[in-house]
């Protein structure tokens, strides 16, 4: 199916055409290509700065940077870059001239974790998620630096990094009672007439408020082919989209502050911290008839709760006051239960394809994996250990596999491995199933955890080697914690 709009659609081109990254990289540097943009803090001529050639080739490669799944019109992102010198002069043209309409997003439905329901995504067509980055290059220096400070989520130089520290100074002054509040399906729910109201405190420019406005009515092609309106909402997937939820939230965040509480904000997951129980559902409730009668949104009763800071999850990690004064950071039980499901993914016992690709795509997992949850402390990070662990001896499971078909050749393959006879023939001939056998002796000699550290990324190994902390013992600590 293919958007109904010329703007949105899809706009053939001849291969082979000139332009393409290279051409965008130089028209992104050179800054004459900026034309008449309006000067820095004039927001009546917005317009212009959005449609300039500088910041239209710098939003388009941002795009090709993120890739992503074509939209409706089914054009790629490679088939937009490559056509760009012809493309952009177009676009402008519509832009400035006010006849841009945004094609329709393709919905699809994904799992939430836990697999508790679906969470939609929209999917704009490339030329217009080119077009909400120009935009949003040019609205967020506008609006961000007046963002309250304990908003984290898609803020430049903001992020979980800065949630979970704010978290923890406030837990660690005192504040151990948390309400944990999150927006029942917030980015559908948006309203679109408080939305546009709070962008025209700051934006002078009718013609951009008109464009959003296109942008967050933009008609969504569900996966059966139903063409959906949309009222209310703004879709979750575009570029622009997450700058108009921190606009929509800001107000709640200076809510919280004319009332003086501690909080910290990701996106729609909101923690206020408390020094009772009491006063955490005091808030709640007073927080929550502030959300749905003046923000008109939606609390998620089944997701919002109040309770201690180490039996709530934040941005799935779990934060916990000891004895001796520190804030230790753990992962969530549902962070926990998430890595250990992917790892049985990305391990079956009955992989097909050779151990080297099974621990590559284990390894370029795990990075990322480390990348978001390093900020797990010390005791946090002993979890990192069982992981490791478990993924190394679902690894064995799997050599038992390959090279085990019949017990004579797992007997042959250990002992050629430099495993004792008497180690190899239990580990090849035991009657218990491969996983019992994935912990024999055997395959411990033939696969010992050295031989893994240099063949496999260690989540402990990238832990310490990062933060590099004294060992102390569980005894140790306690005797320092009293």
């Amino acid at each position: 199916m293919f958007a109904a709009s010329p703007s949105g659609g899809g706009r053939g081109g001849n291969p082979g055409e000139p332009g393409g990254e290279s051409w965008l990289l130089r028209t992104a540097k050179d800054r004459s290509a900026d034309g008449e943009a309006a000067e820095a803090g004039e927001t009546g001529r917005l317009l212009d700065n959005v449609a300039s050639k500088g910041n239209m080739a710098r939003a388009l490669l941002h795009v090709a940077r993120n890739k992503g799944a074509a939209g409706v019109d089914g054009r790629s992102v490679e088939d937009v870059v490559a056509h760009a010198r012809r493309l952009l002069p177009r676009l402008r043209h519509e832009l400035l001239e006010g006849v841009y309409q945004p094609g329709a997003i393709r919905r699809v439905w994904i799992p939430k974790p836990g697999g508790k329901g679906r969470r939609g995504l929209g999917i704009p067509n490339v030329m217009d998620r080119w077009v909400q980055q120009s935009v949003l290059q040019v609205l967020e220096p506008i609006f961000d630096p007046d963002f309250h400070a304990s908003s984290h989520g898609f803020r430049p130089h903001r992020g979980t990094v800065t949630a979970i520290t704010e978290a923890k100074r406030h837990i660690g002054e005192g504040y151990e009672w948390v309400v944990d509040i999150d927006l029942s399906n917030f980015f559908d729910r948006v309203n679109h007439q408080r939305l546009l109201s709070r962008l025209a405190q700051r934006i002078e420019d009718g013609r951009v408020l008109k464009l959003i406005h296109r942008m967050v009515k933009a008609k969504v092609v569900m996966p059966d082919g139903t063409v959906v309106t949309t009222g209310e909402g703004t879709p979750q997937g575009g570029p622009l989209s997450p700058l108009l939820s921190n606009v929509v939230l800001d107000e709640l965040d200076w809510e919280l502050q004319r009332r003086g509480h501690r909080f910290a904000r990701y996106a729609d997951d909101c923690n206020i911290y408390v020094r009772s129980q009491r006063a955490g559902e005091r808030v709640m409730a007073s927080i929550r008839r502030f959300i749905e009668r003046r923000l008109r949104l939606k609390v998620n009763e089944e997701k919002s709760s109040v309770g201690r800071s180490g039996q709530l999850q934040f941005l799935g990690f779990r934060l916990k006051r000891t004895k001796g004064g520190e804030i230790e950071v753990y992962l969530s039980r549902r962070s926990d239960q998430r890595i250990r499901q992917k790892i049985r993914e990305l391990t079956p016992r009955n992989f097909g394809s050779s151990l080297k690709d099974c621990m590559d795509r284990v390894s370029r997992y795990l990075r990322g994996w480390y990348g978001y949850f390093r900020q797990c402390t010390q005791w946090g990070a002993r979890r990192f250990k069982k992981h490791d662990a478990h993924i190394r001896r679902r690894l064995r499971a799997i050599i038992i596999r390959q090279k085990g078909r019949r017990p004579r050749y797992l007997y042959r393959h250990l002992v050629s491995r430099g495993v004792r006879p008497g180690f190899a023939k239990l580990a090849a001939y035991m009657s218990r199933g491969v996983w019992k056998r994935s912990i024999s002796r055997g395959i411990h000699t033939a696969y010992m955890n050295s031989w893994f550290q240099e063949r496999l990324y260690s989540l402990w190994d990238a832990w310490q080697t990062e933060f590099d902390p004294v060992e102390v013992s569980y005894q140790q600590a306690r005797l320092f914690a009293d």
